[in-house]
């Protein structure tokens, strides 16, 4: 039987014998196949400012060094002629400029002159940043106008939805966090129309589905996505926390082969964007890749998938060891979490399911998104499904439905953490814990499984996961209830009869 895991080795994504370089060469020393290279110097200037005040100390950069803007809000940086973007971290207390819903935080840099001057206009927030919401998008996936037309017409307008329900006011913005679409640039008008939509100024982020395969290497295989979005790494800030946007999708050649891994650039510029934020602080630091799943541990296997986790990320944990870090990642079509001293990774299912073929992913969690509530240093959150109400947050399949436990119900507890508590009552009577067990969940057996299914993709199937917890009733029980409550003392009831 083929599967996906099948499909993603045909792609090239595991299994790839080849040899990263130690450095990896900036992307602004390396020209296109068909131009020389102008490597002479530019200089770089400008004011960030707002309502004619200059704002001090705001961090400054062409992608490869960071300087900061004097009293007066006014910066100069020598940098050359082939860097791309001039840009700046948000600094919190102003609002997000944004292009319907894409944010606006770069100049395109004319580097036919010597000097390039590019000025940033800032509107101060009436309130107090401190407390706002975010929301990650992770993997919209679009292949056809059809595909986009459910992002436009389901998943933009429940987002919408939700932020209209928060208090007038609240501060909202959202994470394109890679895969806006399937390699059809065509939709990016689709994913635009959509991000309109929903009313919420996003910060976007590059996957290995938004790369030119056609490029020669790394370096300019993200091309098609800057012109769209800008650049593919960057910093931001929002009262307490600091953001931070990388890309660790590496293009390594055609057949849409890359691995998962941050270039040494990315990680100099990271190293010096946060000696600008005081340790202790909280990061939250989004990539499309996931730094660390548990898919080795799970099916067993010898080795990482080089396209599905960060190879070199014990580089990347060493820069972050100063902070609280949550990393939001998607890539894998399913919902997981891990943590680790200071870091906890969200790898977060899908806006599109999976793959648009069906309600849930190939995990179980329903077509969705996760946000997060932010309350000065500190972060909550849940997974939104689509079209359903928030509280909606675990699924029970009576006995019978999954034929590896034909005596045992079952939950799904999406977006499960090791601090959860999963409890269930039989007639009313509180039983215990329920068991937590790596399985498949049976819906997606059910749609997914077999060569035949699903029609629209056939190679998608079921994968294992870690947040499926089982319980044997007794033969008289009439009716089951599970709890499950999340690691913020909230707790979430579902009930079946039997």
């Amino acid at each position: 039987m083929s599967n996906r895991r099948d499909f993603i080795k045909a792609l090239g994504l595991s299994g790839v014998a080849l040899t990263v370089p130690v450095a990896v060469t900036n992307a602004a020393t390396v020209a296109p196949a068909a131009n020389n290279t102008d490597i002479t110097n530019l200089t770089l200037k400008g004011r960030v400012q707002s309502n004619g005040q200059g704002i001090a100390n705001v961090p400054v950069t062409d992608g490869i060094n960071i300087t900061l803007t004097d009293k007066n809000g006014n910066y100069q940086l020598l940098s050359n002629k082939t860097v791309k973007f001039v840009y700046i971290t948000i600094p919190a207390g102003y609002a997000i400029p944004h292009n319907k819903g894409i944010a606006q935080f770069y100049k395109v840099v004319d580097s036919k002159q010597n000097s390039y001057t590019a000025n940033f206009q800032l509107d101060r927030l009436e309130q107090d940043d401190k407390h706002h919401v975010f929301v990650v998008w992770a993997d919209p996936q679009i292949i056809s106008k059809k595909d986009g037309q459910a992002l436009i017409e389901r998943s933009a307008p429940d987002l919408r939805e939700l932020a209209a329900n928060y208090p007038a006011g609240t501060l909202i913005h959202a994470i394109g966090c890679g895969d806006l679409v399937w390699d059809h640039f065509e939709l990016y008008e689709d994913y635009r129309q959509a991000v309109s939509v929903t009313g919420v100024p996003f910060f976007n982020l590059i996957g290995n589905h938004d790369m030119d395969i056609d490029a020669r290497t790394d370096d300019y295989s993200a091309t098609t996505f800057k012109d769209n979005f800008g650049p593919t790494y960057y910093s931001f800030n929002r009262g307490n926390i600091h953001y931070v946007m990388l890309d660790d999708v590496f293009f390594i050649g055609t057949a849409k082969r890359y691995i998962g891994y941050l270039t040494e650039p990315q990680l100099q510029w990271l190293e010096q964007d946060l000696k600008h934020v005081p340790q202790g602080s909280t990061v939250v630091l989004s990539l499309h890749i996931p730094t660390n799943t548990g898919a080795k541990r799970r099916n067993k296997d010898k080795e990482d998938e080089l396209g599905g986790v960060v190879s070199n990320r014990e580089q990347l944990y060493k820069i972050l060891a100063p902070y609280k870090v949550h990393i939001m990642s998607g890539h894998t079509h399913m919902n997981e979490k891990w943590e680790n001293g200071n870091i906890m990774e969200h790898v977060h299912g899908t806006v599109c399911g999976a793959w648009w073929t069906g309600p849930i992913c190939s995990d179980g969690t329903p077509e969705g998104y996760a946000v997060y509530e932010v309350q000065g240093n500190d972060i909550s959150w849940f997974h939104k499904s689509t079209g359903k109400p928030k509280d909606y947050q675990l699924k029970i399949y009576p006995k019978g439905y999954l034929k590896n436990a034909p005596d045992e119900i079952i939950a799904n507890v999406w977006n499960w953490d090791k601090q959860w508590k999963v409890q269930w009552f039989e007639d009313g009577a509180l039983k215990g814990d329920m068991e937590q067990r790596i399985e498949l969940d049976p819906w997606t057996v059910e749609l997914y499984a077999g060569d035949q299914l699903p029609k629209k993709h056939k190679w998608v199937d079921p994968t294992l996961t870690d947040h499926l917890f089982f319980a044997k009733p007794s033969a008289a029980a009439k009716s089951i209830k599970v709890i499950a409550t999340d690691r913020f003392g909230k707790q979430y009831t579902q009930e079946i009869q039997l």
